[in-house]
């Protein structure tokens, strides 16, 4: 690893911000179908189970993507990378908003998704070589504040310009938040930053050891609970408790800005904690507000109260496990980052789909109960890693 060249306190001190906003972007990038299923089924014609695959062959298109594109491009520049990234993303989202049809949206979608995979894992990576060691647990966490504030934010945003514009008038703002985020990154964050090399070996690194293996577990667990109820949020709602447009993206406001605060608190505790002790905090509120969901489906208050829950761990859990396996091995850092962000969006591909199987035989109020389950496997497989030898350094 190289520190940059130019590295002024300027610099320092808004990089990691540059980061976070570029997370934004590739949150709302990805999210975006969840907050318009019900337009998008309904102009093009189709049905929301098949509007909900936008979803679903996204996730599998990111998860094979992340490692490919951590192995392909882990010697450039980190500046090049992730402005380069960023403006695929603003192009797809541009192209997007004219897409003619269903098959032109989904093509565009997993064309623009293939790079985009690039951008979370090589900010985390590149957020843990511009600040001391010591500080990283911290940095890592706020550059995923990004993901909160596209859920907090973006989606209830996106929500409301598909319910009274239309669908691709979402996708025209992403593209243009998307364009002012390259500026800044490309204002802000240092040239000349470059990661270790990733080679065959260093995949071969990564599985030999058994606490990274375990987590990119955990990550699986988690979003393929947590999916298999967000992909069909808004539908569920709008199904389940006859409430309209506005009333759906005000769940989805709640669960984003929980998620912020949740993500701000362990932010703020995760170096004088630990990442175990704060990723039990954090995976315990998750399963408590999916199980919530679970236990009051159909009653519009209860559900919206345990999505709030929900969201105060659902960012902060995924922020500790990147944590944890920044501090399993630093020097594999970009490609343990990159393969867990592919694990995570297995996670997603499994979910949605599990999501969508039980939505399209209207098995609704068991889509809650399938979540929890996932999630509650997640939690005991993060207590159980205290008895790992090896997972002792990460348990603060």
């Amino acid at each position: 690893m190289q520190k940059p060249p130019s590295d002024s306190p300027v610099h320092r001190r808004f990089a990691p911000t540059a980061l976070m906003f570029g997370n934004l972007v590739t949150g709302c990038s990805i999210l975006a179908p969840a907050g318009m299923l019900i337009e998008l089924s309904s102009d093009l014609g189709i049905s929301v189970h098949t509007a909900g695959l936008l979803i679903t062959f996204g996730a599998i298109m990111l998860c094979i993507g992340s490692p490919l594109t951590a192995w392909l491009t882990s010697r450039i520049e980190r500046r090049t990378l992730l402005t380069a990234t960023l403006a695929v993303l603003v192009l797809g989202n541009a192209a997007s908003a004219f897409a003619p049809g269903y098959k032109t949206l989904l093509v565009i979608r997993l064309i623009m998704l293939a790079i985009g995979a690039l951008y979370t894992p090589q900010a985390a990576g590149t957020a843990a070589l511009i600040v001391p060691p010591e500080k990283r647990g911290g940095t890592i966490a706020y550059v995923f504040l990004g993901w909160s504030l596209a859920a907090a934010v973006g989606l209830p945003l996106i929500t409301f310009m598909t319910s009274r514009y239309g669908w691709r008038s979402a996708y025209d703002g992403i593209s243009v938040i998307g364009a002012l985020s390259f500026l800044l990154l490309l204002w802000r964050l240092p040239a000349g930053l470059t990661g270790a090399p990733v080679d065959l070996k260093t995949w071969a690194d990564l599985g030999r050891n058994p606490v990274i293996v375990v987590l990119l577990a955990i990550t699986t667990l988690l979003m393929s609970g947590q999916f298999a109820v967000f992909t069909y949020m808004g539908p569920l709602l709008s199904k389940l408790t006859h409430v309209g447009s506005d009333a759906v993206g005000l769940v989805f406001a709640l669960y984003g800005v929980c998620g912020f605060i949740g993500i701000a608190v362990v932010t703020n505790i995760v170096d004088s904690w630990g990442p175990l002790k704060a990723s039990v905090l954090s995976v315990s509120l998750v399963l408590a507000g999916v199980a919530g969901w679970a236990l009051s489906t159909g009653f519009y208050p209860l559900m919206a109260c345990s999505a709030a829950i929900w969201g105060l761990g659902f960012a902060s859990s995924n922020s500790m496990q990147q944590v944890r396996l920044v501090a399993a091995a630093p020097t594999l850092a970009s490609a343990s980052v990159s393969l867990n962000t592919s694990f995570l969006y297995v996670g997603q591909a499994i979910g949605s789909a599990i999501g969508g199987l039980l939505y399209a035989h209207e098995f609704l109020y068991g889509i809650g109960y399938a979540g929890a389950a996932f999630v509650a496997l997640g939690l005991i497989t993060i207590i159980l890693t205290r008895h790992l030898a090896a997972a002792k350094s990460l348990s603060g």
